[in-house]
């Protein structure tokens, strides 16, 4: 048995549009409603959402049997969580609050086996298929999606140098905790948010490197991808159902 490729990593390299979800509703059920849509890819939220192991666990068995790639955000940038969830499965990492160099190679390296980094050994568990992948150990870390989030002006300041660092697959902007750093919380879609934005993604774009983020509004992520921008999140599961719920709620109501 060999080890699958990545469909995400490849694509966004080739400049590839991707669309995706957040996923933050807890299990294997509530990820397979979701699975069947036409998503490029999803995160599974460890940061904001009760999330553990054993609930990431189930949605990673929703999401194999779709066609969008299940990344895992974890809750910091852990070198023992993203152990535990490269073991568990996960085919790539969304690395919250990166804010210097230094933790953006911490990142890259918590996903390599020695001697490019510091993943520790296994040779059983759920992402080699329990030992049967036999190619595993070798061509893991070309198959790893690391994703690197920058959500403050500080780190936006060093987006291009924390972009070169190697291994980093694409740069995430966080444009919620953006807005909070420069005095504008719960103003995620404010112009000067995507003014600070663009001037660090347009120089990252025109080098090559695939950037990304969320938005929940859809015609906003269809122009940031046609902008430029490689991978977009336009919603998630938890805004869906109650955007969803209040909105039938309402329809009834009104003819009372």
């Amino acid at each position: 048995m060999e080890l699958s490729k990545n469909p995400f990593t490849r694509a966004i390299a080739a400049g590839q549009k991707q669309v995706g979800l957040w996923v933050t509703l807890l299990g294997g059920f509530q990820a397979e409603v979701v699975a069947a849509s036409d998503f490029d890819w999803v995160v599974l939220d460890m940061e904001h959402s009760p999330n553990d192991m054993q609930s990431v666990l189930g949605q990673l068995q929703a999401f194999e049997r779709s066609g969008a790639t299940a990344l895992v955000r974890p809750q910091t940038n852990d070198p023992v969580l993203v152990k535990r969830l490269l073991d568990l499965g996960a085919p790539g990492l969304v690395f919250p609050m990166v804010q210097t160099v230094e933790e953006c190679e911490l990142a890259v390296a918590s996903t390599r086996y020695p001697p490019r980094g510091m993943r520790g050994f296994s040779g059983s568990h759920r992402g080699n298929r329990f030992g049967r992948i036999k190619d595993y150990a070798t061509k893991v870390e070309d198959e790893t999606t690391v994703i690197i989030q920058l959500e403050t002006r500080e780190a936006i300041v060093r987006a291009e140098e924390i972009a070169a660092v190697d291994g980093v697959s694409g740069i995430f902007f966080g444009p919620a905790d953006i807005a909070a750093d420069i005095g504008l919380l719960g103003q995620p879609m404010h112009p000067d948010v995507w003014e600070l934005i663009w001037t660090a993604a347009s120089k990252l774009i025109a080098k090559g490197m695939p950037v990304g983020t969320l938005v929940v509004d859809g015609p906003f992520a269809s122009k940031l991808l046609n902008d430029g921008f490689t991978f977009v999140a336009c919603g998630t599961d938890a805004a869906i159902l109650s955007r969803g719920a209040d909105a039938l709620a309402a329809s009834v109501k009104e003819t009372l």
